[in-house]
C-alpha cells in the first residue's frame, strides 16, 4: 500500500526515506497488531490496543450496560489509534489534498496552510458530527443539569471513552507530523502552541473526569474552527470568497462568549452545590475549591488570550485597510482624468490578509 509516489529512492532509514515512506512503516506495524487477532495466543495481547480497557458490566432494566474508567492501559490504546491517525493523515493528504494543491497552483506558504486547513477540516467536521451525536444520544443537551449531577463521572459509556481517547491519539500524531510535513520553522511554534492547547484541556477533562462538560465545549470549539478552516480553503480557491470570514468573526467570538458561560455555570456553580465534596483520589472526585479554580482558571485564560489575539488581528487589519484606502485616494487625487484599474480578483475590500487568520483562532 503506497500512500505517496516514488520519484527518487534513498537509502533505508535516511531521514528523507523515513518522512517518504511513515505512513507505509506506520501501515505494516497496524497490519502486525491486527493479525495478532488470528491467534490465541496473541489474541488478548491485540484487544489491549485495539479496544479501550476497563470496562465493567451494570445491569439496569435495560439490561446489563458496559461502563469504562481510564488507567495506564489506555496509554497502549492511544498508541494504536495514534498509528491510526498518521494513516488517516496520509490517506487524506494522498488521496484528497495533493491533487486539489495540483489543480490551484498555489505558492509554498499558501500550499503549506492549505494542507493544514484541509486536515483540520476533516476533522473537526467528523468530531464535531461525532461529539453531538454523543451529546443527543446520552441527553447532556436536553438536560443541562446532567453536566455536573451526580459528580465524578467515573463510569464512561464505550462511545464517550472512545472519543476521549482518539481525541487525544490525534493531537499527539499532530506533533511527529510537524516532521513528516516538513513544516517550516517561522510556523512551528503557532502549531505547537495549539496542539499543547487542545492536549492539556482534553487530558485535564478526561483526567479529572469532567468528560461532560469537556464534550459540551469540544463541540463548541470544533464547531467554530470548522467554519474557520473552510473559510480558509475557500479563500485559496478564490481570493473574493472572503466574506466567509466575516460570518465566521461572529461565530467566533459567540463561541467564546458560550464557552465562559457555560464553564462557569457548570464549573463555578453547578459543582459547587453538588453534595458530593472533597478530593478522593480513588473514587476520581476532585470536587474542591482549588481543582475547580484552577480548571476556570485554565479555560478563562485561554478564551481571553484567544480574544485578545482577535482583538489585534482585527485591529490590524482595520489599519492596513485604512491605509490602503488612504494611499488610493491620493492616487486618484494625483490623477483625475485616468481610471483606476483593478487587478484581477481586486474588490473594494481589498485582500485582508484572511489566509494569516490562524493567528487569532485557536488553530
Amino acid at each position: 500500500m503506497a500512500f505517496r509516489k516514488r520519484n527518487k529512492s534513498y537509502p533505508f532509514f535516511s531521514q528523507e526515506f523515513l518522512i517518504q515512506n511513515h505512513a507505509d512503516i506506520v501501515f505494516c506495524l497496524v497490519v502486525f497488531i491486527l493479525i495478532g487477532l488470528m491467534f490465541e495466543a496473541t489474541a488478548k495481547t491485540s484487544f489491549l490496543f485495539i479496544l479501550p480497557q476497563y470496562n465493567t458490566s451494570t445491569f439496569t432494566p435495560e439490561g446489563e450496560v458496559s461502563f469504562y474508567h481510564y488507567g495506564w492501559r489506555d496509554c497502549v490504546t492511544i498508541l494504536f489509534y495514534f498509528l491510526i491517525a498518521i494513516i488517516l493523515h496520509a490517506v487524506v493528504q494522498e488521496y484528497v489534498l495533493d491533487k486539489v494543491n495540483r489543480r490551484l497552483h498555489l505558492s509554498k506558504s499558501k500550499n503549506t496552510k492549505f494542507n493544514e486547513s484541509g486536515q483540520l477540516c476533516v476533522f473537526h467536521l467528523a468530531s464535531s458530527l461525532w461529539s453531538l451525536y454523543i451529546l443527543i444520544t446520552e441527553g447532556y443537551l436536553l438536560n443541562l443539569s446532567s453536566l455536573w449531577e451526580n459528580y465524578p463521572h467515573v463510569h464512561l459509556r464505550f462511545q464517550v471513552k472512545f472519543f476521549y481517547l482518539f481525541q487525544l491519539a490525534y493531537w499527539l500524531h499532530a506533533l511527529p507530523e510537524l516532521y513528516f510535513q516538513k513544516v517550516r520553522k517561522e510556523e512551528m511554534p503557532r502549531q505547537l502552541k495549539y496542539i499543547s492547547l487542545y492536549l492539556l484541556h482534553i487530558t485535564v477533562a478526561y483526567l479529572l473526569n469532567f468528560t461532560r462538560v469537556g464534550l459540551v465545549l469540544l463541540f463548541l470549539q470544533y464547531l467554530s474552527e470548522l467554519g474557520f478552516h473552510i473559510a480558509r480553503l475557500f479563500y485559496f480557491t478564490d481570493e473574493n470568497h472572503h466574506k466567509l470570514f466575516d460570518m465566521w468573526a461572529v461565530g467566533f467570538i459567540l463561541t467564546r462568549m458560550m464557552i465562559l458561560i457555560l464553564s462557569v455555570l457548570v464549573v463555578g456553580f453547578g459543582l459547587a452545590r453538588v453534595e458530593n465534596q472533597g478530593l478522593d483520589w480513588e473514587a476520581g472526585n476532585f470536587n474542591t475549591l482549588l481543582f475547580r479554580l484552577a480548571v476556570l482558571l485554565v479555560v478563562c485564560l485561554t478564551q481571553a488570550w484567544l480574544l485578545w489575539k482577535f482583538i489585534r488581528f482585527q485591529l490590524r487589519r482595520w489599519r492596513e485597510y485604512r491605509q490602503e484606502q488612504a494611499a488610493r485616494k491620493r492616487a486618484v487625487a494625483k490623477q483625475p482624468a485616468r481610471p483606476v484599474k483593478r487587478e484581477s480578483g481586486e474588490c473594494d475590500s481589498g485582500s485582508w490578509g484572511w489566509e494569516n487568520g490562524a493567528s487569532c483562532s485557536f488553530s
